[in-house]
């Protein structure tokens, strides 16, 4: 392998270059390859995590730095291998081992200095790759280039301010969804202004005027979403109202919720027939303190007279 940090060879020369800039999202599949004595395939994005192709936005600091280097030099179509020395590729079997558990249920597993030198990262090929660091070759077919403009941004790319912006663009996007009744997709825009003011909040003192403020956006937008939870007949807030008209003793109303609750979910009927028991269980109970009480009062008048 040559001295140079990266040698690029084309296999299939591309349709059309797009010009790479920070915030540019580059789709692609890659294969990795181990070399040294042999040549061992470590990794196809056909055949790994969600089996769909690697999305990489160009300048947010990806871990493997190296790709965003490769892509900038392809053209779309391209399909091109990249030997690339041992020194640029240190973290890559960090970033296999995420890429390889997409889409997979994971448990959560501590993971430390000491963990990490006595038990590795649960992948046998990776821990060698760790402990015997050496040149990678990747072959990488780009697929589609789309400029910073041309698509939807995910909330994490926004910078702080974008993001307190969106608060009521999202909110009005909701209220209109509202009207319309399309209660689910109201329910994500309320959702999405929330998480919104929750994370800046985090970054202020609550005795700060900032913190005031953010909490001041964010009620309204919560108010909204608890009444799309609650016309969407959310089954958990129907079952929480109902209950809280118990602990106010308003029978009349717990009974009507508990009933509603039962229609929109027969399954639930058990659980919903201990329930309305339990209020006339309470009922009962409340006429026999009811009686008592006259009682003692009309003994108490009879006492006195």
């Amino acid at each position: 392998m040559s001295k140079a940090p990266i040698v690029k060879n084309i296999i299939h020369a591309g349709q059309k270059y797009v010009p790479i800039a920070n915030g540019s999202k580059v789709h692609f599949h890659f294969q990795t390859w181990k070399l040294g004595k042999e040549r061992i395939l470590l990794d196809d994005s056909k055949k790994i995590g969600k089996k769909e192709p690697m999305v990489l936005i160009i300048g947010h600091k990806f871990k493997l730095e190296v790709w965003e280097n490769i892509v900038k030099m392809m053209a779309v179509g391209e399909v091109a291998s990249f030997q690339v020395k041992k020194e640029l590729v240190y973290s890559y079997p960090f970033v296999s081992k995420t890429l390889r558990e997409l889409g997979q249920e994971q448990k959560i597993k501590h993971s430390c200095t000491m963990t990490l030198h006595t038990e590795g990262i649960g992948y046998s090929d990776l821990d060698d790759l760790i402990n015997n660091p050496c040149d990678l070759e990747f072959i990488i077919e780009v697929l589609k280039v789309e400029r910073s403009n041309e698509y939807e941004k995910e909330l994490w790319q926004y910078s702080s301010e974008e993001r307190l912006n969106l608060v009521p663009e999202l909110k009005e996007k909701g209220n209109k969804l509202y009207a319309q009744k399309q209660y689910d997709e109201a329910e994500e825009a309320y959702r999405q202004a929330i998480a919104i003011c929750e994370q800046l909040m985090i970054r202020e003192r609550k005795s700060d005027e900032e913190w005031i403020a953010l909490n001041k956006l964010k009620l309204p937008v919560l108010l909204n979403y608890a009444q799309c939870k609650l016309v969407k007949d959310n089954e958990k807030a129907l079952y929480r109202r109902a209950k809280a008209h118990v602990g106010a003793w308003n029978p009349d109303a717990a009974e009507h919720d508990f009933r509603r609750l039962k229609t929109i979910n027969p399954t639930l009927s058990a659980i919903v027939d201990k329930e309305l028991d339990n209020i006339r269980h309470l009922r009962k109970q409340k006429e026999e303190q009811d009686k008592n009480a006259l009682k003692k009062l009309f003994d108490k008048e009879n006492e006195t007279s």
